[in-house]
C-alpha cells in the first residue's frame, strides 16, 4: 500500500541541503520503493515530501540510509534541537513521469 508524508523541520535549509547529498552519496542515489520525494525551503525551516511503495520500504531506507547520514552530519545534537513534526497522509492520485498512474 502507498504509503505517503510531509516533515516540516525548523533548522536552515542548508541542513536540508547538506543531508540530502549526503544520502545521495549514501545510497548511490538509488532508494528501493521511492516513488517522489521533493523538498523545499519554508519560513521556518524546510520541508520534505515523499510518496513510496510501502512504509516498510520507507521505515526501512529510514533506519539504514537516512538516520545514519543525519547522526553523521549532527552527531549527539541531532536528537532534541531537531524539530520536526511528520504528517502522513493518504495519496488519491499520483501519475508519474512515465504516465504510469500509482494511486
Amino acid at each position: 500500500m502507498t504509503y505517503a508524508h510531509v516533515v516540516d523541520v525548523v533548522a536552515p535549509v542548508e541542513l536540508y541541503d547538506a543531508l540530502h547529498a549526503e544520502i545521495v552519496h549514501a545510497s548511490a542515489g538509488r532508494v528501493d520503493g521511492l516513488l517522489v520525494h521533493v523538498g523545499r525551503p519554508t519560513a521556518a525551516g524546510f520541508q520534505v515530501l515523499e510518496v513510496g511503495r510501502s512504509r516498510e520500504e520507507f521505515e526501512r531506507y529510514n533506519a539504514s540510509v537516512v538516520l545514519p547520514a543525519a547522526g553523521r552530519l549532527a552527531g549527539d545534537a541531532a536528537g532534541p534541537e531537531l524539530r520536526q513534526e511528520v504528517t502522513e497522509f493518504d495519496v488519491h492520485g499520483l501519475v508519474l513521469t512515465d504516465g504510469a498512474v500509482v494511486v
